[in-house]
This record gives structure tokens, sequence and C-alpha cells, in this order.
């Protein structure tokens, strides 16, 4: 059945401009998450042809219930966020095709993207690939971050740890800064450090902000029933456990940029793509959006970036169709 877009564009004089410039669509999306999402609604809405590969699985669907998203007050699961999403992008005839785009190519014309075994070509690509999370190795840790005891966002759901005994697994100065951040809604945060000694510089710091200081294996660290414990050993007192109402992953993420290092794009210093105003890289035609880019990981920002991404992308294409004054 065809999209509502895509019954207007039918219906369009001289339509079929996409195949005459040697290409299958005019833009292929790399990401079916929030920045994926929005970018595909705008550019269905912009009359031009998309396919947004899903390659499954993206990290918003791990909330379990978001009151950090604008307009719903009452919470929405990232489930519900990106289902709203789809249907909305695939109304005005977004197409989504579940598969991962293996490798991209460009020769200057058009991109080349090798999709469930077969060749699709593209005038622009947009890449909304996001982030992997380093999960803390903990038996359960997938079902845990479902029921909300371990969290990956202190800017997302920050508020709901407001006076509760909170944990922070880390292996750096990172555990040591989303600690203090939390500090903001606890009193009583401790910071579970699981890597060398030495990687932590920031003691001082956490003394001052009296926030607990726990160094030991992950492996100590259990999840039980409702609580999260941590089993140490102190000089003088021996065994003792500590238990937390909920803990925070501050082990890092690493970004999915792998596509765009084949066409040869800059990364940033922290290692994701380096865009500029417009949300393109430094490969004409390849835009970035969303986690992929800048590092708050914000479903908000994703979206605003995918939106910028979006129109630079149709007014490209306009420009190079010669439809601009």
């Amino acid at each position: 059945m065809l999209g509502r877009a895509q019954r207007i564009l039918a219906d369009l004089p001289g339509h079929g401009r996409v195949s005459d410039a040697g290409a299958d669509v005019d833009v292929l999306i790399v990401g079916a998450g929030p920045a994926g999402l929005t970018a595909a609604t705008y550019l269905a809405r912009f009359l031009r042809s998309v396919l947004v590969a899903d390659g499954g699985e993206p990290r918003a669907g791990w909330i379990p219930l978001s009151h950090n998203m604008p307009g719903f007050p009452a919470g929405i699961s990232g489930d519900d966020i990106l289902a709203r999403m789809r249907d909305q992008a695939e109304e005005y005839g977004a197409e989504t095709e579940t598969g991962r785009v293996e490798t991209l190519a460009h020769d200057g014309a058009v991109f080349t993207a090798s999709l469930n075994g077969r060749q699709v070509r593209a005038r622009a690509v947009l890449l909304a690939t996001g982030v992997e999370d380093h999960r803390p190795d903990l038996p359960g840790v997938e079902r845990a971050i479902e029921r909300s005891l371990v969290r990956i966002c202190p800017i997302c759901d920050g508020y709901e740890a407001t006076d509760k005994a909170v944990a922070v697994i880390g292996h750096s100065d990172k555990g040591a800064r989303e600690a203090a951040f939390l500090r903001t809604y606890s009193d009583r945060v401790t910071l579970i450090h699981v890597g060398p000694a030495d990687a932590l510089t920031e003691r001082a710091a956490l003394e001052r902000l009296d926030i607990k200081l726990v160094e030991t294996p992950i492996k100590t660290v259990h999840l039980e029933g409702d609580h999260v414990t941590a089993h140490v050993w102190n000089l003088g007192w021996g065994d003792e456990t500590r238990t937390f109402d909920l803990v925070y992953s501050a082990l890092g993420t690493s970004p999915n940029v792998g596509l765009a290092e084949g066409l040869g794009a800059r990364l940033a210093d922290d290692g994701r793509l380096e865009v500029d105003l417009h949300q393109k890289t430094s490969i004409p035609g390849l835009y970035a959006a969303g986690d992929v880019v800048r590092g708050l990981n914000q479903i908000a920002v994703a979206t605003a970036e995918a939106a910028v991404a979006a129109t630079d992308i149709h007014n490209t294409l306009r420009q190079a169709d010669g439809l601009t004054v």
C-alpha cells in the first residue's frame, strides 16, 4: 500500500529523477532509532524517497519508562517511542527494512550500500548508527536494565534517583564525574571503582563531595532482587556488604563509526563523527545525527540533529536538481 507521500510523488510530473541520477533512493538512512526515524519523517514529508536500514535493537529500546521525553509527562517506554516514530515515518512514505548495512562506498555521484545481499544506491546517506554501551559484566544485567535497577543515563533519569542509595560503577575518572553529577539528587552516592587504582585521580573531589568510594573487582557486585549489593573487604573490619537501590554504569560507550571510517570521514577527539552545523561529515553527501555524533546521548538532541540534517539534505538535492533560485 502506498504511503501518502508516495501517492503524491506518483502523480508529480517528471517524477523519476532518482533513477535518472543512477540511484535507487534519494536518501539511505542507516539506523532506526529516534534520529533515523525523525530524519525519515522529515525527508518523506519533503517528498523524498527514503529507505531506513534497521539494524535492530536501537539504544532507545532499553528505556523502561522515560519521564524525560517532551510531551509525555506520565512517561513513555522506549519501545513505544520507537513504534510511534516508525508509524509516523511510514505514514508519509518512508520505507524501513530490517538488516544491517555491511559496506558503504562512494563514487562521487552516489553511495552504494550492501544491504541484505543486494546493492542499494542512494544520492545521500544519513548515519544514525548510535553507540554501543559497555554494560557491566553482571549476570542478568539486561533484565536489570529493563527493571530500572541498572541505569545508563543519569542525565535522562537522575531525577528518579532522588534520596535513594545510589551506586556508580566505573573504571576511570568518568565514574567519579558521574557520581558527582548524581550528588545533586542524593546524599547517599557511592562510587564502585572496578578499574586499576591509578585510573582514579579524583579521590580528593569524591571526599569533598561526601561520595563514598568502594574499590573492588566487578565480580563482587551482585543483582539481588530489587537491590544491588557489593561485597568488599575492609582492613580491620573484615567482609562487608553494601546495598543500593539502583546502580548507574559509567563504563563508557563505543560509537558505531565503522561505515564512515571506511569512507575516510574525520572523527572528533572522542572518537565520534565530526560534523558541521548542518550535520555534514567531511564526506560530501554523508551526514550523521544522534549519539554517533555527540556525547550527550539524548533523544531530544538526536531528533533536533536529524531535523537539521534532513533539511540540509533536501535543500542540497534541490540545488543539484536545479530547483533553487
